[in-house]
């Protein structure tokens, strides 16, 4: 499984590049009761940012815990690649729906999912008050609402198979979207009305392109499709490919290169695939014969990030690549076509060409 500190960074990419938008867009109004409506601020009351600390406090919290339980259940959880991505198009969709309602679309505002009108009357009459601990309790509550990124981040705990994993990618993914909450915990605090409506739109912009992303990287995730360039495949019975070494950006540079032969038949007639995982995926393209028993060997160097989660959603294949290791994954005996494979994430992909004469 990925490691607790990889999942950590993970989770705070993503929040930091996508998640605070679309989360704003779910919570901002939670976010603006928690601070709009208490005191103007005096010697005596407290900071201006104190409500938003207070609020992303109770937000980490409840996060980290709800990631520690999706780690606890999830090897019973475990959904296959393919049930991920149809879960992150739906997630995609709900992005879509939130960016139009914000857009005052109507019509949207009556298919949204909304949090139940109790919870909803609870939350309007905590923020009336002036209590220092209301702000906490509404960013705790803020688990009950998730947004579109949200929902991926928890796939990824529940993927991640352990409490301290799951914890560390939930944790991560609010520290990475506080700061644009921060941003907007401020500006709330100085002059909401005025600012309302133009954050609103500006939020729906960004979390259109926030959800183009998702439902882009589901797709890919799922083994539909890929939307990267194309590039030279490595053949089988080729000459050996080389990997630039981490420390190294060229010829005579840096570190040692390490040269593997990407395609290759052993002694027993069996192929071997050798895909080389760093934080990224090399070769991502290979030639290989078809009708042959093959294995793909997964060869981590110094590995991270999403590329460690490796799938194959075809074929239903979930892996965690070792930092410095071999694994092996048996692929059988594969009729000519196209296998492709991904991050979990769907940010990272190739495919392997089976053909009857690779070249």
């Amino acid at each position: 499984m990925p490691s607790s500190a990889a999942l950590l960074i993970t989770g705070v990419t993503t929040g930091l590049f996508a998640g605070g938008a679309s989360c704003a867009a779910v919570q901002g109004g939670l976010l603006a009761g928690a601070v709009t409506r208490r005191r103007t601020p005096t010697p005596e009351a407290p900071a201006p940012l104190a409500p938003v600390v207070a609020f992303l406090g109770g937000k980490l919290l409840s996060h980290t815990l709800l990631g520690a339980l999706l780690g606890v259940f999830g090897n019973a959880l475990r959904p296959s690649p393919r049930a991920q991505a149809v879960l992150l198009l739906a997630a995609g969709g709900l992005m879509v729906l939130f960016a139009l309602d914000l857009f005052g679309v109507k019509a949207v505002g009556r298919i949204l999912p909304r949090p139940p009108a109790a919870f909803g009357r609870l939350m309007r009459r905590s923020a009336k008050t002036d209590s220092a601990v209301t702000p906490a309790l509404i960013g705790l509550a803020t688990v009950l609402v998730p947004c579109g990124v949200t929902l991926s981040m928890e796939l990824l705990a529940v993927t991640a198979g352990s409490p301290e994993a799951g914890a560390a990618v939930m944790a991560g993914f609010v520290l990475g979207t506080a700061p644009l909450f921060a941003l907007l915990g401020y500006l709330l605090r100085r002059g909401s009305q005025a600012l309302s409506g133009r954050l609103a739109g500006l939020t729906g912009v960004v979390v259109l392109a926030v959800a183009a992303w998702t439902m882009t990287s589901a797709l890919q995730a799922g083994g539909w499709v890929s939307f990267d360039a194309p590039s030279r495949p490595a053949a089988a019975g080729g000459g050996p490919f080389v990997v630039e070494g981490g420390d190294g950006s060229g010829s005579g540079g840096g570190g040692a290169a390490e040269a593997v032969t990407p395609v290759r038949t052993d002694a027993s007639g069996r192929q071997i695939v050798t895909l080389t995982v760093t934080d990224f995926y090399a070769p991502t393209r290979f030639a290989a014969r078809a009708g042959v028993p093959t294995t793909l060997v997964l060869h981590g160097r110094d590995s991270g990030g999403c590329a460690r989660a490796f799938t194959i959603p075809e074929l239903g294949v979930q892996e965690i690549v070792k930092r410095d290791g071999d694994t092996e994954i048996d692929l059988g005996t594969r009729k000519p076509g196209t296998l492709r494979f991904s991050c979990a994430m769907g940010m990272q992909t190739g495919d392997i060409e089976f053909t009857k004469d690779p070249r």
